[in-house]
């Protein structure tokens, strides 16, 4: 099943978990730490709230504000900083749909963008849509990640949410060593 199928049979929780992933994966390139999202994380467990996640989500955002000077970030920094603003304050599912689909497609752009070895022109759109011929390393892995977050809540309801952070866990990893790379060709 393409990642677009998926993201469109996805529930709520599935919804929100994969654009929180999504966006958990990149906060690096904002300076957060790897425990910053973790509020937003546990407001999805079961007993979680609606409540939970405005609060999550407020705090996060005040730890990454932005001090004026988002015309020198790059611009995987830019839409990284654009998946938190668009996050949702309240956990409707028609709102995190919008916000899920939206950070699939950052996620997929910033990992193109960090790529070292970018792929011809093969879109990102197609890619969600199973067309991975030409298809660069790095999004490639991007794109396994994002469909097997919603394939574990599919699957597994709240009680797939550890394996969801874990695989984010990962792709955070990765995406903290490539940026690593790239600004140690830099100096």
């Amino acid at each position: 099943m393409s990642l677009v199928e998926l993201i469109a049979r996805a529930d709520e929780r599935g919804l929100a978990a994969s654009g929180l992933a999504c966006l958990d994966r990149c906060v690096a390139l904002l300076g957060g730490d790897d425990e910053m999202l973790r509020p937003l994380w546990a407001s999805l467990a079961d007993g979680g709230d609606a409540e939970e996640w405005a609060t999550g989500l407020e705090q996060a955002r005040l730890k990454l504000a932005t001090d004026g000077t988002a015309e020198t970030e790059g611009e995987a920094a830019l839409l990284a900083r654009g998946m938190l603003a668009a996050a949702p304050d309240t956990r409707s599912e028609a709102e995190v749909r919008e916000w899920a689909d939206a950070c699939s497609l950052a996620a997929l752009r910033i990992h193109r963008l960090l790529d070292a070895f970018p792929a011809g022109p093969s879109s990102i759109e197609s890619n969600r849509e199973g067309r991975t011929e030409g298809i660069s390393p790095l999004v490639a892995a991007e794109l396994r990640r994002q469909t097997k977050v919603l394939e574990l809540l599919a699957e597994h309801g709240s009680g797939g949410l550890r394996q969801a952070l874990a695989v984010s866990t990962e792709g955070r990893r990765v995406l903290r060593a490539v940026v690593s790379r790239r600004a140690r060709g830099r100096a």
